[in-house]
């Protein structure tokens, strides 16, 4: 049958073999954590690469640089829109529903040491160290030492600058880029060959090592959270689509494939390059589709906006400390700046909360403890909620810049991918 030649199928099908190994025989599924950092780091790998020359030739190949400068503008107030609507969004679920109510947890009790190694990185999420952050030592190293993506947007613009003014000298750099840029593709679509090795093996370990079990007490928190993100996704981002003129629910079954991968892996890097070109196939131009999508994810993260404040409160309910109305806009306002650096942080979702709960000194960070073992289990909705908004905002770029033909858009969304 011709499913069975789908790579979301084969996805599919190893990440429910790896849920009933975890859940079997957990010692086995500890083990094979290897199989899923491994695919993750061969994706991380290349990422670097891609992103540069698809920035740079996107912004090296524009008609003007005011074009590259205006596709650029009108996609950062889109991510400073869409992302303080997920913060909001997150704040008024959980005092709405209130998932820590009753947890009553003790601050006193808690093991500090468990969140020690997250909070000594907090300091990375503060402005400055962003911006010091930004700039590489040299221009290997933002690719070598830390693998920052911002540090890599930031040579892919100016390199991409230089190409533009340099004229037909920076043509002839760019006719290297290109095909250099497409042979770097079919490594990126060799590797996804092996996404449901690396997807049965990150299933394994995280069943295995915090067991099904895990989800019981803290269900709360995570049924608020899966629901506050599906909220998201086709409420605000339905009615984005809706407005610029296609389905919320045809674009994300057009990008299953992509889906599938990053529920599996719990990172939505592994999915950046397929989804770019896909976005390509439904009209969006290279250019654009270059500087919107790896822009996006730095600066435009739904999921994880969505999970700073929400998991911020719960662990104040759970600690049974009553945040003001102050209180909860301070947060809400150092969250705005500390999620743009959450992308170059490992562990970035639970590192970005520690530096956002540190804004609120009556919660102390070592209440995060209470979520740490179910972090893992977050991090899947953060990674989708991510990729459908980034790949939502470049087609609302794209529409805005007059180059997105609608007829074509929908019919390729009902032919599927």
């Amino acid at each position: 049958m011709r499913i069975f030649h789908h790579l979301y199928f084969r996805v599919l099908i190893a990440t429910i073999s790896g849920a009933a190994l975890g859940a079997l025989a957990p010692e086995w599924g500890v083990a094979l954590q290897p199989l899923g950092e491994s695919f993750i780091a061969l994706v991380k790998m290349i990422i670097g690469p891609v992103v540069f020359c698809t920035v740079a030739l996107g912004i090296g190949g524009a008609a003007n640089m005011k074009k590259a400068g205006r596709v650029s503008a009108k996609a950062l107030v889109y991510f400073e829109a869409v992302s303080t609507v997920a913060l909001i969004l997150g704040l008024v679920a959980v005092n709405v529903l209130r998932p820590g109510a009753g947890f009553h947890a003790v601050a006193a009790s808690l093991d500090a040491g468990a969140v020690h190694g997250f909070t000594e990185k907090t300091a990375q999420t503060s402005l400055p160290a962003i911006l010091r952050g930004t700039i590489p030592n040299t221009f290997a190293d933002a690719f070598t030492r830390n693998g920052s993506l911002l540090q890599i947007l930031l040579l892919a613009v100016l390199f991409g600058y230089a190409l533009n003014v340099c004229g037909e000298k920076g043509r002839k750099v760019g006719d290297f880029l290109d095909p250099l840029s497409r042979v770097l593709f079919q490594i990126v679509h060799l590797i996804m060959q092996f996404a449901p090795i690396g997807a049965f093996g990150a299933m394994a370990f995280t069943i295995g090592k915090y067991g099904v079990e895990a989800m019981g007490p803290l269900a709360a928190l995570m049924g608020t959270f899966y629901l506050t993100c599906a909220v998201f996704v086709v409420g605000v981002l339905g009615l984005v689509a809706w407005l610029v003129g296609f389905n919320i629910f045809r674009f994300i079954f057009y990008i299953r494939e992509e889906l599938l991968t990053v529920l599996a892996t719990s990172s939505s890097e592994s999915a950046l390059v397929p989804l770019m070109e896909k976005l390509e196939k439904l009209g969006c131009s290279k250019p654009t589709v270059g500087l919107v999508v790896p822009a996006g994810y730095s600066f435009n993260l739904d999921g994880t906006n969505i999970y700073l404040t929400l998991a911020a409160v719960f662990v104040a309910q759970a600690l049974d400390i009553d945040l003001s109305l102050h209180d909860q806009i301070t947060l809400l306002l150092v969250a705005v700046l500390t999620s743009k650096g959450a992308s170059g942080v490992t562990g970035a979702g639970f590192v970005t909360l520690a530096a956002t709960l540190s804004a609120v000194p009556s919660v102390p960070v070592a209440g995060l403890a209470l979520i740490l073992g179910i972090d893992r289990f977050m991090s899947e909705a953060r990674a989708l909620t991510n990729i459908i908004g980034n790949g939502v905002a470049t087609l609302v770029v794209s529409r805005w810049e007059n180059e997105l033909n609608i007829g074509s858009l929908r019919r390729e969304l009902l032919a599927g991918p």
